[in-house]
């Protein structure tokens, strides 16, 4: 009789986060060992609402003076306050919904909203007060998960390409093609390259939604293009979208980040509201293709994630620009969930971070060696401490 293989301790964190498109909070399920095996559970998205979005884009605005990560002019003590009660909540009535004991979760990995990030002065501001969530839940809370990672030289961006790696290894066979790539796209799109064997090389990719949804808010008072209708009115405007793609940003080596404002938004008059909207979904396409040119090697199979593998445009430009030879299939076609990926990722990093294994490589962030991260607050506990030490 053959032996029983041990089965790897799994602990249950829940994910949490808000993106650089401002609308709303993202809330996974996850059980993980931290290193290969995931177990996806439910998730769910509350949106916030319109009055508290236009305090999250006011908020950005008032960040751009912050000159010290601890620093919150303004309203922003004030916002952060709020901010980390309607996660709070979010959490709550997710516990609620899908059923599930609040007693059986072990930590809850908490991303807050990104307001500043300038990796060239090393910093990067996320309000959300974890020591707040951690009391208002009753739970453990690991927070504030980049700043370790610019300390030790790094962009504090992209965190997820750990969770990334540990998707890749769960394919099925069929799927299971290396190299391979994730494509999230946001606000601003990021890009992970896996190849099985080494460490990830991954690194935001340029703009996402954040200009084409600004743009559509300015002009038209609309938050987004919903199922692409505006683009696809639309023809391409070519000097456009030559000016956004000779930037310097993409001839610069990665690892590199970029803060949601480095790309402007058009000015008004540079186009139809339907011409400007399809050019900058070919500017979010291409970019991320451009990305390939700073890979080890070509990929073999793009996974796209986030709002952006919604946009019929966005997609169609991916798919007519990888070339024959790879393929570029939707975070759903590859047994994904496409929109919980960030906040499964943040629940699974608290779960490396409780055991301080690293979130960040030198290809993934420019850190000088693998780093660790994330503070983590107590329920009964006023300060906080680092993960994994004794309080």
């Amino acid at each position: 009789m053959e032996p029983k293989l041990r089965q790897p301790k799994l602990r249950r964190a829940i994910g949490l986060m808000s993106g650089t498109s401002l609308d709303g909070i993202d809330v996974a399920l996850v059980d993980t060992d931290g290193e290969t095996v995931v177990e996806r559970g439910p998730a769910r998205v509350y949106a916030y609402e319109a009055a508290f979005r236009d305090q999250l884009a006011a908020a950005l605005e008032s960040a751009k003076t912050i000159r010290q990560r601890d620093a919150r002019p303004g309203d922003l003590a004030a916002l952060e306050v709020a901010l980390t009660r309607r996660h709070g909540e979010a959490v709550t009535r997710f516990l609620k919904e899908c059923g599930i004991d609040k007693a059986s979760v072990d930590v809850v990995g908490f991303h807050g909203q990104t307001v500043l990030h300038r990796p060239a002065e090393a910093l990067t501001v996320q309000i959300g007060r974890g020591d707040l969530l951690a009391r208002q839940l009753g739970l453990p809370v690991v927070h504030d998960m980049r700043a370790a990672d610019m300390v030790a030289g790094g962009q504090g961006a992209p965190l997820v390409p750990a969770y990334h790696a540990a998707l890749a290894g769960s394919l099925p066979a069929d799927r299971r093609t290396y190299p391979v790539v994730f494509v999230n796209i946001g606000g601003i799109s990021n890009v992970t390259w896996l190849d099985g064997e080494t460490d990830p090389v991954a690194f935001d990719s340029g703009p996402g939604n954040a200009l084409l949804d600004q743009w559509l808010q300015r002009e038209a008072g609309i938050p987004y293009d919903q199922n692409g209708a505006i683009a696809s009115e639309g023809g391409l405007l070519e000097g456009m979208a030559e000016r956004y793609l000779t930037s310097d940003f993409f001839a610069k080596p990665a690892p590199k980040s970029l803060d949601r404002f480095d790309f402007p938004v058009p000015t008004p008059g540079s186009g139809t509201l339907e011409d400007v909207a399809r050019t900058l979904c070919f500017v979010s396409a291409t970019a991320i293709l451009k990305s390939a040119e700073h890979f080890p090697a070509k990929p073999k199979l793009w996974i796209i994630c986030g709002g952006g593998r919604h946009h019929p445009a966005i997609m169609a430009d991916l798919r007519a620009g990888a070339g024959p030879d790879a393929a570029v299939v939707s975070a759903e076609e590859a047994g994904f969930d496409g929109d919980a990926m960030e906040a499964e990722a943040w629940g699974y990093l608290a779960i490396r971070s409780l055991d301080r294994r690293p979130l960040t490589w030198p290809t993934t962030t420019g850190c000088r060696e693998a780093v660790t991260g994330g503070v983590l607050s107590l329920p009964d506990d006023a300060g906080d401490a680092e993960p994994g030490t004794d309080r």
